[in-house]
């Protein structure tokens, strides 16, 4: 019976030991954590490094530190150009070269960048690789200290999809990312090489991105934010053929930030401009209308000129599509689908009330000053209201009852959504857009353009007669055609230059948002002082006239 006991108490034993090994390995070892081994730089421990790379995202950040792997990777260049460390390094995720160089460079070094090799000096005899950096050689000479040789490290790190190197601004969901993922870092000796006299040259080559992207060259700040950021600080960016180039003026990790143009920031940004403008303008519209007012019960042959009831009509519709757009954004997605297309078609129609009246103050000012004679027309305003209000009203219920109205997505390239609002349906109900809004404007626009230009002509060309009197007059000229320009919607033809670049959608929105200050400005200048003062007395007198002939 002895021997029973003791296999049991043998079997006993085993098992109490198997249980402990099993709890031993199931204790985590938190890798992306980077508490463990945050200075060794091993083979084992860069792999293991490496894997959170993809790991760590944001749906998982309690298991991953992002700041000291961060660390780890930024310290990792220091770590290589320590003498007698290897001089190359050639793994999936990482290429680097460690190189002995003479501060005594005669010629320019170019070093080729190419993600899927170790990096390596290209001789004056061979090609430039497309993807390269060039030190000058003036770069060694402004190196501290008086030194025959330093050690370069070049490394390029793939940093995966995860949320490494991406910063807070490339968090954001919009798109935005780090050109194929791919860093460049530079360092030379224990240096901190900060402000070179002459930059140094990285060149990426890509290809050419979409016309809503933006390519811009940056640098890892670790100061910036509690985990780093992207900043671009000292560094330029500059379009080639091949890629984009980058010039810097220190040594650190690099990167060509790729973004939407108009990116979520950005379209909040316009969004606030535009809000604000349109705010601004309707206190002046406001001011414009009760001015009129005031005009017409006080003074009795005010009542019978046309000019100003087409400003006035255009100022109120200006007046209703700003109120329309502010509530419209201000609305988004919320609210039913009956709701929605509501909105939607509102906000069209005072959109095309605009361009009409725009496009009707171009024929009015047609009549005055370009064709004068037999200008005769029988119930004159009635008939531009019935224009200016019920055409319109026309295209908006043909396109209403087309069903093109209702939620307006505006993506960027990863298809995020960056604003939403009531206008027309994403799909077929585009072609009605382009047709009803965009071919709409450009005739009403390319109209004005030919009168005002015709105008401008008269101007300053057909006034030979009193160029004495006038001598010294011909900035009340240029102020007359800005006013004139006012009322055409010149404003909204800068939307024509926003491809070239965001600058110019910001100048747009400033601008065009503030069409109703235009406006109130004109209207006063016109009509409040007497009109022998005014900077425009000439359009004032030709109205007047033309009111006449209409009695």
């Amino acid at each position: 019976m002895a021997t029973p006991r003791g296999l049991g108490s043998l079997l006993l034993l085993l098992l109490l030991l198997t249980s402990g090994q099993e709890k031993t390995t199931e204790q985590p070892r938190n890798t992306c954590l980077g508490r463990n081994n945050i200075d060794k730089y091993d083979i084992l421990n860069l792999n293991d490094k490496a894997s959170c790379f993809t790991t760590c995202r944001p749906s998982g950040s309690d298991s991953c530190n992002v700041e000291n792997l961060q660390r780890y990777w930024l310290n990792f260049e220091a770590h290589l150009v320590k003498e007698g460390l290897t001089e190359k390094v050639n793994m999936t995720f990482l290429k680097a070269l460690v190189q002995n160089l003479s501060t005594n460079a005669a010629e320019d070094l170019y070093f080729s960048l190419k993600p899927s090799q170790i990096p390596r000096q290209v001789m004056k005899d061979e090609d430039k690789p497309p993807d390269r950096v060039r030190l000058p050689k003036s770069f060694f000479r402004s190196l501290p200290g008086n030194r025959s040789e330093v050690r370069l490290a070049i490394t390029i790190l793939d940093i995966g999809s995860g949320t490494l190197f991406k910063g807070p601004q490339l968090g954001l969901g919009d798109g935005s990312g780090v050109l194929n993922n791919h860093l460049v870092g530079l360092s030379v000796g224990q240096m901190h090489v900060t402000k070179l006299a002459e930059p140094l040259e990285i060149v990426f080559s890509h290809q050419r991105p979409p016309p809503n992207m933006t390519l811009t060259c940056v640098f890892w700040d670790s100061t910036k934010g509690p985990t780093g950021d992207w900043a671009s600080e000292g560094c330029s960016t500059e379009a080639a053929p091949e890629g984009t180039v980058c010039y810097c003026d220190h040594l650190t990790f690099f990167a060509l930030l790729l973004r939407p143009t108009l990116d979520q920031s950005t379209v909040h940004i316009l969004t606030r401009i535009s809000q604000a403008g349109c705010g601004v303008s309707m206190i002046f519209l406001a001011f414009t209308i009760i001015l009129y007012a005031v005009l017409r019960l006080s003074r009795q042959r005010f009542k019978s000129e046309d000019a100003p009831k087409i400003h006035v009509a255009l100022g109120g519709s200006l007046f209703l599509l700003n109120l329309a757009f502010l509530v419209n954004v201000g609305s988004g997605s919320k609210g039913s689908d009956a709701a929605c297309w509501a909105r939607g078609a509102v906000f069209h129609y005072f959109l095309l009330c605009a361009f009409t009246w725009m496009g009707l103050e171009a024929f009015h000012l047609y009549l005055l000053a370009v064709r004068v004679f037999n200008t005769y027309f029988g119930h004159y305003f009635l008939k531009l209201s019935l224009v200016g209000w019920g055409l319109p009203a026309l295209m908006v219920i043909g396109t209403g009852s087309a069903n093109s109205y209702g939620l307006y997505t505006i993506r960027d390239r990863e298809n995020r959504t960056s604003l939403e609002l009531c206008w027309f349906r994403e799909g077929t109900a585009m072609y009605t857009l382009y047709i009803t809004v965009h071919g709409y404007f450009l005739i009403t626009f390319l109209f004005g353009m030919v009168v005002l230009a015709l105008v401008a002509w008269k101007i300053f060309t057909l006034s030979g007669a009193t160029a004495v009197k006038e001598q010294g007059q011909n900035w009340k000229k240029v102020l007359t055609i800005l006013g004139l320009s006012s009322l055409l919607g010149v404003t909204w033809g800068l939307a024509i230059f926003t491809p070239l670049g965001l600058s110019t959608v910001y100048i747009f929105a400033l601008f065009n948002s503030l069409q109703g200050v235009f406006i109130c400005c004109w209207f006063t200048i016109l009509y409040l002082p007497s009109q022998s003062t005014t900077v425009s007395s000439s359009t004032a007198r030709l109205d007047q006239a033309h009111s006449a002939s209409q009695e």
